[in-house]
């Protein structure tokens, strides 16, 4: 049926593989099998994947093409290889989010998300890899181990969507599903060089049945987003994803495209005194030239809305809401990475009382009113993903010191979630072997003008992807 060469299908983008599938010029098995065939040549030297089934990915692509050939639209991801992390329900699949502790959670139905993915014409070929607990932003744990950087082993692949980074970065799917409440959707993207967009809260429906319901802070922080090789195909990902589905009491029926907005960017470099890298400077300001070059006005700023103090708040939220319970948990299960970072935050975790959060909220809703308003002057906000290139791998393991240099240097990773607001990272390039990128932050529901911008810079040049492990 194709005269596309099968051992390179896994190099396409989703929108190509999802177009030809649909002129029935390519066939939804063929792209199931090169991604199932790249997933056996690259994930025992990553171990990004970490559950797959290759029968079923194989029966699910040829029930799309068979659907195809009675005339139906199997939607707008037709065919298209994508992974979904091992942290969201997927019926018959552990919900094990990386411990011991649920490995034996078997999920009885779909998250939204899934359900949205499959609503669309995806087929997933895999469950990828996180940090115990989704804590950290390194991918390693005792049930399923450690996930590898494709470009640098050294590297961390970033957390908690480390595994679907590496995966999208190395060619396994075309698309993959991360969960972002501290940039565990932008870190991985930004340390494996690919695109990663945390969308705004509401955006995309999610839930799971197999585990209690979140806590607060979870569900107003923590969002479900995609990772993806292309800006293009990160809106192809959201439009599916974004689909209503009555179980998240917190999904907005937001038009996916705002009204028009003048091209105008705040740039900053150092928001808040974060102690950005040279070569991180260099990446913000090359973007900021990028943007130019495409028509973008573009103004330093040297100040932006707060977030070191939305860091504290976040934080605040996040660990001090159940805090003794996570600790028990991580102990029980007896991860290390989970059990420092929770450590990391005792001083403040323990201190909490009622009233003390009741203020974090409080204050959470001055911080996000401040940006708000900043975002009607500024549509667009170019800041540091990271303050530095990708860290060595389990760097937050070594000792205080490093511990507080990886957290103050994640400071707009952490604070930008507070304020539910969408971040988009964009990969622009490699500092010898570590990549480098920039992050973009637009309004409330406006994925539309990160995107947009993300796009600009982007046709400017990103690192080669997919890649072979290094």
């Amino acid at each position: 049926m194709s005269n596309t060469d099968p051992t390179e299908i896994w190099r396409l983008s989703a929108s190509r593989v999802a177009t030809l599938v649909r002129q029935r010029k390519l066939s939804a098995f063929e792209a199931a099998q090169s991604a199932l065939a790249r997933l056996d040549a690259v994930n025992p030297k990553l171990n990004a994947v970490v559950d797959h089934r290759p029968d079923e990915v194989l029966a699910h692509a040829r029930a799309i093409d068979a659907a195809l050939a009675r005339g139906e639209d199997p939607g707008p991801l037709a065919g298209v290889p994508v992974t979904v992390k091992i942290n969201i329900d997927q019926q018959g699949f552990a919900t094990s989010n990386g411990v011991n502790l649920q490995k034996e959670w078997i999920a009885a139905s779909n998250s939204p998300v899934v359900d949205n993915l499959l609503k669309a014409g995806a087929v997933i070929v895999g469950r990828t890899n996180a940090p115990a607990f989704s804590y950290r932003w390194f991918t390693d744990n005792r049930l399923h181990g450690r996930t590898v950087n494709p470009r640098d082993s050294a590297l961390t692949p970033g957390g908690s969507s480390g595994g679907a980074a590496s995966s999208i970065a190395a060619g396994i799917g075309h698309i993959a599903h991360g969960t972002d409440i501290a940039g565990s959707i932008r870190y991985p993207a930004y340390a494996c060089g690919i695109h990663g967009l945390r969308p705004s809260l509401g955006r995309v429906a999610a839930y799971n049945a197999v585990t209690p319901e979140r806590i607060i802070s979870g569900q107003i922080t923590a969002v479900s987003g995609p990772l993806a090789r292309t800006v293009d195909d990160l809106r192809l990902a959201l439009a599916a994803m974004s689909a209503p589905d009555p179980r998240d009491p917190w999904w907005v029926p937001a038009p996916l495209v705002g009204p028009a907005a003048p091209r105008c960017v705040a740039l900053c470099v150092a928001p808040d005194g974060m102690t950005t890298q040279p070569e991180v400077v260099a990446a913000l300001r090359d973007a900021a030239e990028r943007l130019r070059d495409a028509g973008w006005t573009v103004d330093e700023v040297d100040a932006l809305p707060p977030i070191r103090d939305a860091v504290q708040v976040q934080i605040a939220l996040w660990m001090g809401d159940g805090y003794a319970g996570m600790v028990a948990a991580a102990e029980r299960e007896g991860d290390a990475g989970a059990i420092a970072a929770l450590a990391g935050q005792a001083t403040l975790a323990r201190s909490m009382t009622l009233e003390k959060f009741s203020t974090a909220l409080v204050r959470r809703a001055a911080i996000t009113r401040q940006w708000q308003v900043f975002l009607e002057r500024y549509p667009v906000v170019l800041l540091p993903a990271c303050a530095e290139l990708p860290f060595a791998d389990d760097l937050d393991l070594q000792g205080p010191d490093a511990y507080a240099r990886v957290w103050e240097a994640q400071m707009t990773m952490i604070g930008l979630p507070l304020t539910g607001l969408p971040s988009l990272v964009v990969s622009t390039g490699m500092v010898g072997r570590a990549p480098v990128g920039v992050q973009l932050v637009a309004g409330r529901y406006r994925e539309d003008l990160c995107l947009a911008a993300g796009e600009a810079i982007e046709a400017r040049g990103v690192p080669p992807m997919p890649i072979d492990p290094q």
